[in-house]
């Protein structure tokens, strides 16, 4: 379903993924089945979304962003695809993100430039991601640092992978 306030200049959007109104969508970009784009969100054309992803209002996908299947990216999440931004800089190629099955970016984070996020990992709500995240690890802060773990059915662990009644977890 694409909205009728919707931008939408891809042809091969899914019926089953939702695009809801205000959004811009490029004709380039690559859309997987059953995703739900919600409003005022910005995708450019080298920009692929996996299978059941979510990305919540408010976020702009510049070219080089990937997300693989079963991602959720928070609103007002920031992704960057130029370390040393100029204006009318000649020649530009987008730095590359690609963000992992199963990973979820929590509401106003910023992930910088060049980096992968892991499988199943989370980022806390306004994190700043300045390097690659492995799979399975929870991060937050500015910058965003390692806090604990988190299993692939979402139950976060401490740093000695327990999770909160005590219970240790092999990953």
């Amino acid at each position: 379903m694409i909205h009728r306030l919707a931008d939408c200049m891809n042809l091969n959007v899914p019926e089953n993924t939702n695009v809801w109104q205000f959004c811009v969508v490029f004709p380039n970009c690559r859309i997987g089945e059953h995703c739900n784009i919600c409003a005022n969100v910005l995708i450019e054309n080298d920009v692929v979304i996996g299978d059941y992803c979510t990305v919540k209002s408010g976020v702009q996908l510049w070219d080089g962003v990937t997300l693989e299947d079963h991602v959720c990216v928070g609103p007002n999440v920031t992704f960057t695809n130029d370390l040393v931004p100029r204006s009318k800089k000649g020649g530009f190629v987008p730095s590359r993100i690609l963000i992992r099955k199963g990973a979820s970016i929590g509401a106003n984070s910023t992930v910088v430039a060049g980096v992968e996020i892991g499988e199943y990992a989370f980022i806390g709500a306004g994190s700043v991601v300045t390097k690659n995240i492995p799979p399975y690890t929870t991060w937050y802060g500015n910058p965003a640092t390692q806090r604990g773990y988190i299993t692939k059915d979402g139950i976060l662990l401490d740093m000695n992978k327990k999770d909160k009644d005590g219970i240790r977890y092999e990953i």
